[in-house]
This record gives structure tokens, C-alpha cells and sequence, in this order.
């Protein structure tokens, strides 16, 4: 890490935001762009394909959040650059409880900063992965919160296109939040044709290359939920091409002990034409949900603490990444 930085051993519980608040913009007139030195490092949360993610305090408040640490060669490399500035063009102006807020970002000359919030119990991946199987209650009050992030996504044009376990984080309170909008897209114009996201969990018109609506996001949030109830996708296959047919062909095979209601649930959301789709008001209010969710979403949102060294996020975000400016074998 940076020498402008102090390193700390892993933060202590004690420090850990134990109220539900974030922290803001100020409406101050002095713009005081973040540094590293603005942040105390404590322990790696993660590793992804362009850095490392850790967890640190802001010094002034103690407040705690997630550093996603990226290098700049990497980014180039991978021709990544317009991704990033995407996630982070859109993911800053997106305000709900179930959604990860993206606080504000900073770069240095090999390294691009994003100030995240901290989702303590981490990826629900990991959760799936040591329960094995989610029970109908755990995996029903999991989509109504994911059901009415998209909505709120959804209704301001932006669809995530990226919808699975590795990207939604569970909070200190068990609330899950989706993270990860590096695939996201702004799109008022409603289809788009790029393919993107996670081969078991791409919609049959993405596959064949069709224009799409934010309804992939539907078909995203049908695997999830099979998913979460048998502990795997349901079109997984070690053979790539064979996955592809059975998208295709929404070739699904469901468990014999498996809830009605959930098949109900799961069928009506995984059809190959989009437009058949479940919408998410139907699913929120769907047999499934209603049977077996307990939580209600809050639609008061977290008070805010004020910040007053936060940029303020600009319409076009300018990351002056040049591919002359590679990290050290050592920095990574």
C-alpha cells in the first residue's frame, strides 16, 4: 500500500458502524478530493481481477467502509476503463437500502480508489456455500429486498445485468445488498444487444444475441432463487456448450421436495420469452413471498452523516488512467 498510508492490524470490532447511517456529500462550495492518507488500512476482504478490497476507517469520523483498490495497468489491460467509470458514474447516485453505496472514489498514479460501504457477514456466496441450501424463509426474505432494489433500479432506467450470489452482500443486521454494478447499464433507450454477466445466469436472448430489456434481470433473479433453494444453477453444466442449450431450451429440472409454491415462484420468472416475464410487483406479491417472507422492507432510508473532504460525483467521471503508470511488481 501506499507509504502516505498508516497500516493498522485488523480493525476491531468495536469500530464497526453499529447504526445505520452513511456518510454524504457536504454542501460546502470547497471541493477536498480524498487521499490515502485520509484512510486507516486494516485487513483484505477480498481479492477481484483488477486489485484488492480492504477494510478501513476514515480517520476524522472513524467511520468504517471498504477500500476497493484497483491498478491502473491492470484496467488498461484488460480495456476495463470504460466499465469503471460506468459502476462508478452510476452506482454514486443510487440511494437504497439494499443497494451498496458507492461513497466517492480517488486515483493516485497507478491505483483507483472506490469508498464503499462495509457489508460485514461479506457474499452471500459464501453464506450459500457453507448452509449448502437456503430454507424457504432465508431465501424468500433474501429476493423481496433484491425484488424491490430492482424496482428502484428499474424505475430509473438502470439495469444490472450481473444479478448472483457473488455480487449481493449481507450487512451487520442481515439486510443483503447488491453490489458489483460493473456491468450495470443506464439505458432510457430500454434494449440493449451487448452480452455480459455469468454464463449460468444469462437469459436466453442475451445467449442468441437478441436485443434485451431490463427483464434479464428478471431471469437473473429466477436463478438466484433456484439457486438458493437447491444450492446450485439450474443449468449448470461442466460442458459449456450444453449449458447453453439447456438456457436455450429452459431445460430445468426441479427438486421433487421442493415448495409449490417456490416452482410456481421460480417457473414464472425463467421463460425464454422475456416478455412473459413475472414482472416485480407480481413477484413481490407472489404466493411464495407472502408465504414465506417476514421481513418488510423499510422504506426509510439511513441518516446520513456529513462528510466534507467527498468530491462531488460529476456527471462524466475522468479517472486519467495512462498506461504509462504501472504498479511495481512489489505493490501487488
Amino acid at each position: 500500500m501506499n507509504k502516505q498510508c498508516r497500516v493498522l492490524t485488523p480493525l476491531s470490532t468495536n469500530c464497526e458502524n453499529k447504526k445505520e447511517k452513511t456518510f454524504t456529500n457536504s454542501n460546502s462550495s470547497t471541493k477536498k478530493c480524498w487521499k490515502l492518507s485520509d484512510f486507516e488500512i486494516g485487513r483484505g476482504l477480498g481479492k477481484g481481477k483488477f486489485g484488492n478490497v480492504y477494510l478501513a476507517r476514515e480517520v476524522k469520523s472513524k467511520y468504517v467502509v471498504a477500500l476497493k483498490v484497483m491498478f491502473k495497468a491492470e484496467l488498461i489491460k484488460n480495456k476495463a476503463i470504460h466499465q469503471l467509470q460506468r459502476e462508478i458514474e452510476i452506482q454514486a447516485h443510487l440511494r437504497h437500502q439494499n443497494i451498496l453505496r458507492l461513497f466517492g472514489y480517488f486515483y493516485d498514479e497507478t491505483r483507483v480508489y472506490l469508498i464503499l460501504e462495509y457489508a460485514r457477514e461479506g457474499e452471500v456466496f459464501h453464506k450459500l456455500r457453507k448452509d449448502g441450501v437456503f430454507k424457504d424463509e432465508v431465501a424468500a426474505n433474501y429476493i423481496y429486498q433484491l425484488i424491490d432494489a430492482l424496482e428502484y433500479c428499474h424505475a430509473r432506467k438502470v439495469i444490472h445485468r450481473d444479478i448472483k450470489p457473488e455480487n449481493i452482500l449481507i450487512s451487520a443486521n442481515g439486510d443483503v445488498k447488491i453490489a458489483d454494478f460493473g456491468w450495470c447499464v443506464h439505458s432510457p433507450s430500454s434494449r440493449r444487444q451487448t452480452v455480459c454477466g455469468t454464463l449460468d445466469y444469462l437469459p436466453p436472448e442475451m445467449i442468441q444475441r437478441q436485443p434485451y430489456t431490463e427483464k434479464v434481470d428478471l431471469w437473473c433473479l429466477g436463478v438466484l432463487t433456484y439457486e438458493f433453494l437447491v444450492g446450485k444453477p439450474p443449468f449448470e453444466h461442466k460442458d459449456t456448450m450444453i449449458t447453453y442449450k439447456r438456457i436455450v431450451n429452459v431445460d430445468i429440472q426441479y427438486p421433487t421436495d421442493m415448495h409449490e409454491s417456490a416452482r410456481d415462484f421460480i417457473s414464472k420468472l425463467i421463460r425464454k420469452d422475456a416478455e412473459e416475464r413475472m414482472s416485480l410487483k407480481e413477484a413481490k406479491d407472489h404466493e411464495w413471498i407472502r408465504t414465506f417472507c417476514t421481513r418488510i422492507v423499510n422504506k426509510v432510508q439511513p441518516k446520513e452523516i456529513e462528510l466534507k473532504c467527498e468530491p462531488k460525483i460529476e456527471a462524466k467521471v475522468e479517472l486519467h488512467i495512462e498506461a504509462k503508470n504501472k504498479p511495481k511488481k512489489d505493490s501487488q
